[in-house]
């Protein structure tokens, strides 16, 4: 592995996204102390709490420019010119990785537009820390934020999440997590497992593990602290016969042999070899 550690020293107008602490100030990361200490400013969601973080972090008084979703058009124009002009910053949000869940992916766009590098001191994140203590599958994931609070465009969310074959991290607030997790249970089967991660790397760090349905029940009493929550992937369901033999169409119609189309139709549907040859050679015997 290479050891970068002093390329937090900038010579360019660059932009630097650096991930603060989403609980435990012991998570920050060495590197990000640095850039933050060298840069010629730090844009910031809050200015107020980023001041706090950086006296407890011994770096002093810096240069700050709030960059948040209320002025985030305003303000980019305002961090661009800067860098364009030679400073170095560093952008953070209250807690975590900016631009995820976060402002911040229209600063990068901007800034990137503009020809000014980009880099990322990487480091604590709520929906990765949620996904990586939940035991769900990791392979195939999907991160979708916050719901719509009411109306066709939450149904229409929810009814998406319970199709899906992948599992799916949410944030949520205390007071609607409840009535959230009953929603997705009704669309998702009370079966389905799921996890309710609260207040992570704090003192009262809860890791809660069930179904949707059992977790409904449990949080129904509003939970205080930060929340997320990660639900497992829906069960694949087994192919017809006829969604087989559908596939296996396609391929003969490419070319493919029997053996050849029973095993892309196998992979591509997750269904048994054993159970498609059988409906590959009926098939191609029946084109003969």
């Amino acid at each position: 592995m290479t050891d970068r550690s002093a390329a937090a020293t900038v010579e360019q107008p660059l932009l630097w996204l650096v991930a603060t602490p989403i609980g435990n100030m012991a998570d920050i990361a060495p590197r990000a102390v640095q850039v933050l200490g060298e840069v010629s400013f730090v844009a910031c969601e809050d200015t107020r709490r980023t001041g706090l973080l950086l006296q407890r972090l011994g770096i002093g008084r810096r240069p700050l420019l709030a960059v948040h979703e209320h002025n985030e058009a305003a303000a980019c124009e305002q961090v661009v010119e800067r860098l364009v002009a030679g400073e170095t910053a560093a952008y953070v949000t209250d807690a975590g990785m900016p631009g995820i869940s976060d402002p911040g992916q229209r600063l990068v766009e901007a800034v990137a537009a503009a020809g000014v590098p980009v880099s990322v001191v990487p480091g604590p994140s709520a929906p990765i820390a949620a996904l990586a203590v939940s035991g769900l599958p990791a392979q195939r994931w999907a991160m979708e934020g916050f719901l719509p609070r009411s109306g066709d465009a939450r149904a229409a969310r929810i009814a998406e999440i319970a199709a899906w074959e992948r599992t799916v991290v949410l944030l949520e607030s205390p007071k609607r997590v409840g009535a959230t997790l009953a929603d997705l249970a009704d669309a998702c089967g009370n079966d389905r497992p799921a996890v309710v991660a609260r207040e992570l790397t704090k003192l009262h760090e809860e890791v809660s593990r069930g179904t949707l349905g059992e977790l409904a029940t449990r949080f129904a009493d509003h939970p205080k602290g930060e929340i997320v929550v990660v639900i497992g992937p829906a069960a694949r369901k087994a192919p017809s016969d006829d969604e087989i033999r559908a596939e296996l169409e396609t391929e003969f119609a490419a070319g493919a042999s029997a053996r050849d189309a029973a095993a892309a139709v196998a992979r591509k549907l997750g269904a048994g070899r054993n159970r498609v040859y059988p409906l590959a050679v009926a098939l191609a015997d029946a084109r003969d």
